[in-house]
């Protein structure tokens, strides 16, 4: 049976032991005196030991001060009326001056119908409160429990940088209740369900109250980083083996060189895995995650090459993915990493009449002009718009048997000599190795294979690790200013 803790076990549940102090002032009566709203307010507080539908307060997480606003489905289904939209704006602002993360746990039916249209828009100053945290830098959580429906999940329950759901929780719009009456007939099963949403790419996690707290550790582990404690090793050695191009593209397309979720296995630490665009859209060909390299923390956005030949090529729907990441790492100031492997975009009906030309521009004309310090690895295969979506970064990296190129050279074969047998000749010509790429000053920096990744999986991980944990402490060595300069100024005059 899952759990279903209420507000106060959930908060004894998540932070460290004992650290709770509470923010919560006793509350304005919103009823008149004698009326029936003061009598189901009265009957609320005791039968459900709350004197209103939110809590609010801060605590320590993992030896961290944190921040809290949750609700109490017990009181009055969690509703939201004045007196508790105004506790929680109080809270949300006090974190805010306070440079707190702020984690929110809404279980709520919505809106205070006793309260009528007065009640309805203060989702709209609870939502005022949370963007002014957001846009201070300082990360949002959201843990929605069940159930949470209405006003509450289409406001501050849907504004989380990362946010994960109750097994089983009921979230939606509308409620199920609500749409009967409405309209006769039950809304469908299983679509207002926390796992359905997951699988939709609408929320992160599907964790259970007893896991949310490794699950918020973890996450802000990263999110809260904010560099001061990088610390970098020497730079990284090259020592390369000269290899043509052909072979070297036939190196990154073997089925065992290892791919962006073993970078991120054998390379990386406190990887928390986020999951779709958040409106809707999940491509499993695009992975986008928090992670650490050494002391680096990162946003990565991660072509998964074999998800992409398994399902479908990327198309527009990874590309709204990627530029979520891209979002969230300017919000929070942190580094972005991207990893191109990709054998390129998917060429179809519904990538056209989904908008991927439009998704490649978005993304190229974003990256490129991001608020935050920016990498880009060249893992393996490098082809097409789908890789140079993702290729715009402050630095460049690249392995020593990746390439990048404006198709697979295949194509470009065919589309010179109308068949597909002078690629290796075409690969050769178009400059598409690592070192040619270096040379024209494309990559910055190549990561020796010794002498092929799909030997040496741990060993050449853990050298990717440390070259992205080298260039990221540069990076942020760097006044943000000075680096967007240097970014726009290098693609301006880059092979002029």
């Amino acid at each position: 049976m899952v759990s279903r803790p209420d507000a106060r076990t959930l908060i004894e549940t998540v932070l460290d032991g004992g650290s709770w102090t509470s923010w919560d002032a006793p509350p304005a009566d919103p009823a008149e005196p004698g009326s029936s709203y003061a009598e189901e307010l009265a009957a609320a507080r005791v039968k459900s030991g709350y004197d209103e539908a939110v809590v609010t307060g801060e605590g320590l997480l993992g030896g961290r001060r944190v921040a809290v606003v949750a609700c109490e489905f017990s009181f009055m289904a969690g509703s939201i009326g004045l007196a508790a939209a105004e506790r929680m704006v109080s809270a949300i602002e006090r974190a805010t001056r306070e440079r707190l993360p702020l984690l929110a746990a809404p279980a709520s039916g919505g809106t205070r119908m006793q309260e009528g249209a007065l009640a309805f828009v203060q989702m709209i100053k609870i939502t005022v409160a949370v963007q002014a945290h957001r846009t201070a830098g300082l990360p949002f959580l959201v843990y929605l429990r069940h159930p949470t429906t209405g006003g509450v999940f289409a406001s501050w329950g849907s504004l989380g940088h990362v946010t994960a759901a109750e097994p089983g929780a009921l979230i939606g719009f509308v409620g199920p209740r609500v749409f009967e009456s409405l309209h006769g007939y039950p809304f469908p099963e299983h679509v207002q369900v926390a796992e359905n949403l997951h699988e939709h790419g609408l929320i992160d996690a599907v964790v259970a109250a007893d896991d949310a707290r490794d699950a918020a550790i973890g996450a802000l582990s990263v999110l809260a980083d904010d560099g001061t404690r990088v610390v970098a090793g020497p730079a990284p050695q090259e020592d390369l083996r000269p290899v043509e191009a052909w072979e070297a593209i036939t190196r990154s397309r073997r089925d065992d060189r290892p791919g962006v979720r073993t970078l991120l296995k054998l390379a990386a630490t406190d990887v928390t895995p986020l999951s779709g665009s958040g409106a809707g859209e999940n491509e499993p060909s695009l992975l986008l995650a928090l992670a650490r390299f050494g002391s680096a923390p990162a946003v990565v956005l991660g072509q998964d090459r074999r998800r992409q030949r398994a399902n479908a090529p990327l198309g527009p729907a990874g590309l709204r993915v990627a530029r979520r990441g891209m979002r969230l790492a300017a919000d929070l100031g942190l580094p972005l990493v991207t990893v191109i492997d990709t054998a390129g975009a998917a060429l179809s009906k519904s990538a056209e009449e989904g908008g991927l030309s439009g998704e490649i521009a978005r993304s190229l004309a974003e990256l490129v002009t991001l608020d935050a310090p920016t990498v880009c690895l060249l893992l393996g295969e490098g082809a097409g718009g789908a890789a140079l979506a993702l290729l715009p970064a402050d630095r460049v990296l690249c392995a020593q048997h990746a390439w990048l190129s404006p198709l697979p050279p295949e194509g470009a074969s065919a589309i010179l000599y109308r068949s597909v047998d002078f690629a290796p000749e075409i690969a050769q010509a178009q400059r598409i190795r690592a070192t040619d790429l270096r040379h024209d000053g494309i990559v910055d920096r190549v990561v020796p294979e010794v002498p092929d990744a799909a030997y040496e999986q741990r060993a050449f991980c853990e050298r990717v690790g440390r070259a992205l944990e080298y260039e990221i402490a540069g990076l942020l060595r760097q006044p943000p200013a000075d680096r967007l300069t240097a970014r726009l100024s290098r693609y301006r005059h880059l092979g002029g």
